[in-house]
Order: C-alpha cells, then sequence, then structure tokens
C-alpha cells in the first residue's frame, strides 16, 4: 500500500471499488481537522471526494491551503472535493470531473447540490444528489423519455424536498408526470452511472497516472 497518497471518499464510491482501481489509503468522508491530521502523515497527495456537510463541521479551506503551502497535491473531485477544489483552485487545488466544472463555472453554486445522507458504519448513500438527479434527467430528456418541461419540473420537485429526504421514490410519487412515463424513468435512472461516481473514478485515475 501506498503511503504517499490518502483519499477521503466511501460515498460517491466504496473504499472496496475504489481500491480495485488505485492501492491507496482510503479514509473517511472528509470533516473539519482531518486534513491536518493527514498532513502529520507527510503524504505527498491528498484526494478529496466525499465530505461531510451538516452532520459535523465540513473540511475548511485553511486546512487545504495548508496541505497545500506544504507541497502536498491536493486534488478533487465528485462531491466536497468539487466544491472545493471550484473555490480554492487559483490557490493550487487541482479540480476534476463534471461536477466540479459545474461549480467553476457557476452552473450549481449550493453544497446542496452534492449533499447526501448516508449511513454512518457503512456509508450507504440514504438520499439522491440533486447534481446526480440533474444529470440523470437531462440524459433522460435527450433519449425523449420526457421533455424539457417535463425535466423543469421534476427539478422543481427535486429541489422543492430537503435533501436528506430527496430520493427517486418521492421525487417522483410528487412530481405530476404520467405514471407511465414515471416507471420508464425509474427504470432509465437506474441503469446510469451517478455522475459523482465518474468524478470519483476520474479524481483516482488521475492520481493514479500521478503516481506512476
Amino acid at each position: 500500500m501506498s503511503k504517499k497518497t490518502i483519499v477521503f471518499t466511501g460515498l460517491s464510491i466504496s473504499h472496496e471499488e475504489a481500491m480495485n482501481i488505485l492501492n491507496v489509503e482510503y479514509r473517511a468522508p472528509v470533516k473539519r481537522g482531518d486534513i491536518i491530521k493527514a498532513i502529520k502523515d507527510f503524504p505527498k497527495i491528498i484526494g478529496i471526494i466525499d465530505g461531510v456537510f451538516h452532520q459535523s463541521p465540513a473540511v475548511g479551506h485553511k486546512e487545504i491551503i495548508e496541505a497545500i503551502d506544504k507541497g502536498i497535491t491536493v486534488v478533487g473531485g465528485g462531491s466536497m472535493g468539487a466544491l472545493r477544489a471550484s473555490e480554492l483552485d487559483s490557490l493550487g487545488m487541482i479540480g476534476i470531473g463534471y461536477v466540479y466544472n459545474a461549480y467553476a463555472n457557476g452552473k450549481i453554486e449550493s453544497d446542496d447540490d452534492v449533499a447526501v445522507v448516508f449511513d454512518p458504519e457503512t456509508y450507504e448513500p440514504l438520499s439522491e444528489a440533486l447534481v446526480n438527479i440533474e444529470y440523470k434527467l437531462s440524459l433522460a430528456t435527450e433519449k425523449r423519455i420526457i421533455n424539457n418541461s417535463e425535466k423543469n419540473e421534476i427539478l422543481k420537485v427535486a429541489k422543492s424536498i430537503y435533501y436528506p429526504k430527496r430520493t427517486y421514490s418521492k421525487i417522483f410519487t410528487e412530481s405530476k408526470i404520467s405514471d407511465k412515463k414515471k416507471e420508464k424513468l425509474i427504470e432509465f435512472t437506474s441503469k446510469i452511472i451517478d455522475i459523482k461516481k465518474q468524478d470519483a473514478i476520474a479524481v483516482l485515475e488521475y492520481i493514479k497516472n500521478m503516481e506512476q
């Protein structure tokens, strides 16, 4: 196991699946103070994918900047990593993926877009991130499963639901689209890999190339 790289994840991609891509040290979703602890282990690279938002204080900008100032490469993407990278890319943090670019370009702005509630023991997400919902609905629109008006209506419903309760089941139940289209959407969305997971894989692949 490489001791030069530490990656914070578990929600967007499991530690087991991540290990199959990149054999490094994996830690739980990052929270305030975790980067300071990681710095003490003298890593060469820190990857931030997942982090906590409301369960406890979120990872601070200052601790990431401290890591960068000490010569540690900090790569972010997927979820909390994407948000912090969009805020700190001008200071040296590297941002990777769709979600990072959406934040950097101002397409999304709130932490609510990537926030989910999860099982603290298994890290299994118990709600759905808004950025994943919008990504999948856009694909469904391209495939003409729904039209733009229906997509916007579903998104409006999704945004109105508090993030811990935001599930496809609840969203589709409260949406006004036909039952037939709901069935098609449920089937379609279940087959698409979440954009946060795609970005998590991209972060790991980026770090893997850096290590070579």
